[in-house]
């Protein structure tokens, strides 16, 4: 019989034989890492929602009332020329009027045509990687230093409010990938532990006959890696099982890639060997 042959019988009389314990360790692990999933999905889901009220940010400026009408397309050009902004359209006093209009349902300057009071302004497009605080406070400073520019409007309060929640999120993820990585790993190292503490006799009995440590701990390992990755393809099993029975037709629900799902679960199978590693010590050391 060939040592792969060998190696994979030893494994299934193991998972056989600690049956019960094998399954625990399967669930606690497949619980784990669904909890894991569903906070993935959540923040790219946040993600995706967070960018595309951000692709709708808009910088309007206004223009002095003092600045005649013919000099309105050279500051447009000096505008074009700071940093992130990628259009520039100029919003006249006609334009502003008819938007007034569309936005109520009725003219209400009528009488007004040759005194039309409303200000002319820019409504500039920045770049996405200029869509931040930091990015905006520069972008603010360099208008105001183009003369015949009043006021700068967007919105600052609600950038910065997403900003934070963006960075709560971030923080709570790495907080429970920390958890949910220490949780595998003491699961799974206790798992690897019990199964040898059944077979210790017969272990050291092997060790004192010549067999490897790297032969005898192989079958654990692999059993460690087998259970961490059978628990993460379960977890993504169930979620998309669950998203076959459940629609949710006002929120588009962001999924990662079938790559990055793929390098989830073998990152989580080389977590169950390492946990399976950490089992081992105390014996091997025996």
């Amino acid at each position: 019989m060939s040592r792969a042959a060998h190696t994979a019988m030893r494994v299934g009389r193991n998972l056989r034989h600690n049956a019960g314990t094998a399954a625990a360790s399967l669930l606690s692990l497949t619980l784990l890492f669904l909890l894991f999933d569903f906070f993935w999905i959540a923040a790219g889901t946040a993600d995706r929602f967070y960018r595309d009220l951000l692709s709708e940010l808009r910088v309007e400026v206004f223009v002095d009332e003092a600045v005649s009408d013919s000099t309105l397309t050279g500051i447009a050009d000096w505008v074009m020329q700071i940093d992130g902004v990628i259009n520039c359209e100029l919003i006249s006093r006609d334009l502003a009027r008819q938007r007034l209009a569309d936005m109520v349902g009725t003219d209400l300057l009528v009488g007004y045509e040759q005194t039309n009071p409303l200000p002319r302004s820019y409504m500039l497009t920045v770049q996405d990687d200029f869509r931040n605080g930091a990015a905006m406070a520069k972008l603010e400073q360099g208008l105001r230093t183009i003369a015949g520019l009043s006021e700068i409007h967007y919105s600052r309060e609600w950038l910065d409010k997403a900003e934070r929640a963006k960075e709560v999120i971030f923080q709570i993820g790495l907080v429970l990938g920390v958890l949910i990585f220490a949780g595998a790993l003491v699961s799974s190292a206790n798992n690897i532990r019990l199964m040898t503490r059944a077979q210790a006799v017969g272990f050291r009995q092997m060790l004192l006959l010549g067999a490897g440590r790297v032969f005898l701990s192989l079958p654990f390992l692999i059993e460690s890696f087998l259970i961490s990755g059978v628990a993460a393809l379960l977890g993504w099993a169930l979620i998309f099982y669950g998203r076959t029975r459940i629609g949710l037709a006002q929120i588009d629900i962001v999924f990662p890639s079938t790559n990055e799902i793929a390098l989830f679960c073998a990152g989580a199978a080389l977590l169950g060997a390492v946990s399976g590693l950490l089992g081992l010590r105390k014996m091997l050391r025996d």
